[in-house]
């Protein structure tokens, strides 16, 4: 049986004022967050795009040379955007969560089943990405995951969920810094072995544990010189499988042994999105002087304290794997990582805000529009980028794997942009969804969902 022609199972009379659960109708659609989303989402690839075509160690070349073109564009990227695209659509994501459910909640409808059904669609959808379509920094499958979880805080007060965020940030630090004594402690260990095997002393089994466990976190966090030549080989390789190699295990780990490393962050920006949606800030209905006063003050503190962060690194002369080592060894703790989630937050609020004021401003009305379009197809925009990124750097593909310089990355990037700036649009001018987002509608809802438009929106 067709599962798309199938209707909801009926076990009783449902009450006449109660209304069958369907999708958010496009003149029920907020602007303003589609935009964010749109602009959060090609934000995104800025930061994807490295892990899709560089080799590991890309950027020892370039880390601590500020006479390297690759340095300027690395150095902005970082302090302007790094992790706060990847916030933003977190944020984002946790308003999608109560518009999913609040309008079918207010007619009285059952939405837990749907919204986890919604979810559980979400994560297979990422286990497709990361090992089929061989995306490892897939978030799908995370963000289905966390999703879960962020449903149940939904009707809590904005001000209880802001407060989660920073007892989440704080716990997110206290894992990090837990990640990172876990990893020290495998390196002094693996010191005091090779101490006693330079000494001649036979191992015994726990030693050689202890080797074999400092060998698979360097593996993945840290590959040396020959490690990182043999995964540009695998992924250089013309057959499938042997990419496929390359990647399965790790971003396996990463979606297993490290879950609940990597849940607290985007949690804390879904709850954090939510207090903003009740609060009105994503929706516009703050007064103006309000956002240029969230803005100025996130620019103010954020941009400080991120530039310190990027002046530590690149003074400490961490060039490399091995540096970092050695640099691990000696040091305890990483004491300017903690601010991590403190600028990252002041800074994507400050972006959010200049968005919203630039909305507000009628200004640019058919960019706004086109973003608008990203934002609502973000699913099937998001899948495009894996396609298109792994068709030309993977070896399977046209093979430009560890083929380009750094700052030549975003010549494509801007061709994405440009590319899914013009056809979401236009896609949009003749169907209801995009074509995943129809896809993951119909599997929620268990019944196909209306495709073309009837009539086709006219262009701005």
């Amino acid at each position: 049986m067709n599962l798309f022609s199938m209707s909801m199972p009926v076990t009783e009379a449902a009450p006449a004022n109660i209304t069958a659960p369907r999708p958010v109708a496009q003149a029920e659609r907020i602007q303003i967050i589609d935009i964010l989303r749109g602009v959060a989402l090609l934000g995104i690839l800025m930061m994807n795009i490295p892990v899709f075509s560089m080799a590991d160690r890309f950027s020892d070349t370039f880390r601590n040379d500020p006479t390297n073109v690759n340095f300027w564009v690395s150095a902005v990227i970082t302090v302007l955007f790094e992790g706060k695209m990847r916030a933003l659509f977190s944020m984002i994501f946790g308003v999608g969560i109560i518009l999913f459910i609040a309008r079918k909640e207010q007619s009285g409808q059952a939405v837990t089943g749907l919204f986890f059904r919604r979810m559980g669609w979400l994560v297979l959808f990422g286990l497709i990405d990361s090992h089929v379509l061989l995306w490892m920094g897939d978030i799908l499958y995370f963000y289905g995951i966390i999703g879960m979880i962020a449903f149940w805080f939904r009707k809590i007060k904005p001000g209880y969920l802001a407060l989660g965020v920073i007892l989440v940030a704080i716990f997110d630090n206290v894992m990090y810094v837990s990640f990172y004594q876990d990893m020290r402690n495998k390196r002094l260990a693996y010191v005091a072995v090779e101490q006693q095997q330079k000494q001649g002393h036979k191992l015994t089994a726990a030693q050689e544990q202890t080797v074999k466990d400092w060998q698979d976190v360097q593996k993945s966090f840290l590959p040396n010189k020959v490690e990182a030549a043999e995964h540009t080989r695998l992924m250089k390789s013309p057959d499938y499988l042997t990419v496929a190699s390359r990647y399965r295990k790790e971003v396996w780990d990463f979606q297993t042994k490290y879950l609940l490393h990597g849940i607290w962050d985007p949690l804390a920006l879904m709850l954090l999105g939510m207090a903003l949606y009740k609060w009105g800030f994503v929706t516009g209905q703050w007064p103006r002087r309000r956002y240029i006063q969230t803005m100025l003050l996130g620019y103010g503190l954020g941009l400080p304290l991120v530039m310190f962060s990027f002046y530590y690194g690149y003074s400490r002369h961490i060039t490399d794997s091995e540096a970092f080592i050695r640099y691990m060894e000696k040091h305890s703790i990483i004491w300017a990582n903690l601010i991590y989630p403190f600028q990252r937050i002041l800074l994507v609020m400050a972006h959010a805000s200049l968005i919203i004021l630039i909305i507000q401003s009628h200004k640019g009305q058919g960019l706004q529009y086109r973003l608008g379009a990203i934002g609502q197809m973000a699913f099937t925009n998001y899948v495009m980028h894996t396609v298109i990124c792994t068709l030309v750097f993977y070896g399977y593909g046209l093979n430009q794997y560890a083929e380009w310089e750094f700052y030549q990355l975003y010549f494509l990037v801007a061709a994405i942009w440009v590319l899914q700036l013009i056809v979401s649009p236009i896609w949009l001018r003749h169907f209801q969804f995009g074509p995943l987002e129809w896809v993951w509608r119909s599997l929620t809802y268990w019944q196909r969902q209306p495709f073309r438009r009837t009539i086709p929106v006219s262009k701005l």
